[in-house]
């Protein structure tokens, strides 16, 4: 099913960069102002200014951040910044790092992966996207003709297969290696004898992949295929027909994803005590009292006593307490959404969005969409003080999506609602990138 091959990927020339923390960053969609500042200021060669360039005011058709990128990229392999590896290549991807007390490391291979739309049943998405964010990419596509950061999805290695052939691979010392600000230590083994990565290749033949992150750019992709094809005609697969993708199994120890928690502003429909109110017709409602200043670890840690078959969330509205609602029967949730299946119906976020944010507070999908009354963060302390300084009138704080969830739902052709995951650690961007036409 899946074609998965090697490639001459674009690297930095390590001669001439021993840390690569200098010029790589964080994936553009978590990048705000000031930390776009920050890796502006590390190095004239961060691939910020690429991946992620400034707008500065007097931008113009003829001079701006993806007409910069196309000439920043350029200039950079032409001084041989950015250097081409000789042979094509697998890149086996480790990151290591530390959940509370806890070590852990997730490993992956980076790859080119022929491009399918998602009705062929090969590679299948599991969240809705937002255009501007397309658009954004596909214009730096378009002026660049590279990948700068892989998307990132799963599949399923029971048989642990690919992963005993990755350790084999990498029992070495790594060919790169360096700490990101984050303390997150990326290590990457180059792997480009022809009869593994013929075997690579192989063992992904059967393949289905689900796309973890990165659904923006996977769609960008296949929207720039299809625009080359219009415009190109002609037989034969291209350069353009792959993408650059991070696969990491199902089974891997280290898979980590994190919950998205809800904010809510500006809502009219909301009043607390008739809110809670309101929701103890499905839910059973507890209100409790903190006994003590860390909020977030005491709702983190309530949420995640929990048994898999439970729906529970917290609801936090600014005071010195909170609420824990409990759904008193699943088969509630399959009362909404009957068009979708059960897996959908049951989700953590397909419940707060049904059962709650449309039913109760009239914030539809149009609405959430455009965020006009909801914003999300993955952090718990910025959800809670966000509200406790009056920003937000509540916090819908949620578990996360189990990975069987996510293979469950979009195995049916269904996408999660928006934010429904968030894969940490993410993939960093410019440890090696792919370049349409090698020049």
């Amino acid at each position: 099913m899946a074609k998965v091959i090697p490639f001459k990927g674009l690297r930095y020339n390590n001669e001439k960069f021993a840390d690569l923390n200098k010029v790589t960053a964080p994936p553009y969609d978590i990048i705000k102002p000031d930390k776009q500042d920050l890796l502006y200021s590390k190095s004239p060669y961060n691939i910020i200014r690429v991946d992620f360039g400034k707008v500065f005011e007097g931008d113009n058709d003829e001079d701006n951040c993806y007409t910069r990128a196309s000439e920043a990229l350029k200039l950079w392999i032409d001084d041989r910044s950015l250097v081409f590896e000789e042979k094509p290549a697998f890149y086996i991807y480790e990151q290591q790092f530390t959940v509370g007390e806890l070590q852990k490391s997730v490993v992956g291979i980076i790859a080119l992966v022929r491009l399918e739309d998602f009705s062929n049943g090969v590679i299948f998405p599991h969240e809705e996207t937002i255009s501007k964010a397309k658009t954004d990419r596909f214009n730096l596509m378009t002026a660049t003709e590279a990948n700068f950061n892989p998307v990132y999805s799963i599949y399923s290695d029971e048989s642990a297969e690919i992963a005993s052939l990755i350790n084999s691979q990498s029992e070495n010392e790594p060919d790169i290696s360096f700490t990101t600000d984050e303390k997150i230590v990326q290590n990457v083994w180059i792997v480009t004898d022809e009869e593994v990565t013929s075997e690579i290749t192989r063992m992904f033949e059967e393949k289905q992949l689900f796309i973890a992150d990165g659904h923006h750019r996977y769609e960008t992709a296949l929207n720039y295929r299809n625009s080359r094809r219009e415009a190109e005609g002609g037989e034969g697969e291209k350069p353009y027909d792959y993408t650059m993708m991070l696969l990491v199994s199902m089974e891997n120890s280290g898979l980590m994803v994190f919950p998205t928690h809800r904010l809510i502003r500006g809502a009219e429909k909301f009043d607390e005590v008739s809110l809670v109110s309101y929701l103890t017709e499905d839910f059973t409602i507890s209100k409790i009292f903190f006994t003590d200043g860390d909020y977030a670890s005491i709702i983190a840690d309530k949420l995640a006593d929990t048994s898999e078959d439970e729906k529970v969330f917290a609801l936090y509205t600014g005071d010195e307490y909170y609420y824990l609602l409990k759904l008193k029967d699943l088969e509630i949730a399959d009362q909404f959404n009957q068009d979708k299946s059960t897996a959908y119906r049951r989700l953590d976020t397909t419940i707060l969005h049904s059962l709650i944010l449309e039913r109760y507070l009239g914030i539809d999908k149009e609405n959430m969409a455009e965020q006009k009354n909801l914003v999300y963060t993955k952090d718990i302390a910025e959800a809670i003080s966000e509200v406790k300084n009056g920003d937000f009138q509540c916090a819908f704080l949620i578990n996360a999506s189990r990975v069987s969830e996510i293979k469950e739902v979009s195995s049916t052709h269904e996408k999660m609602p928006q934010k429904s995951t968030y894969f940490w650690p993410k993939p960093v961007t410019g440890i090696v990138m792919n370049k349409f036409t090698a020049e």
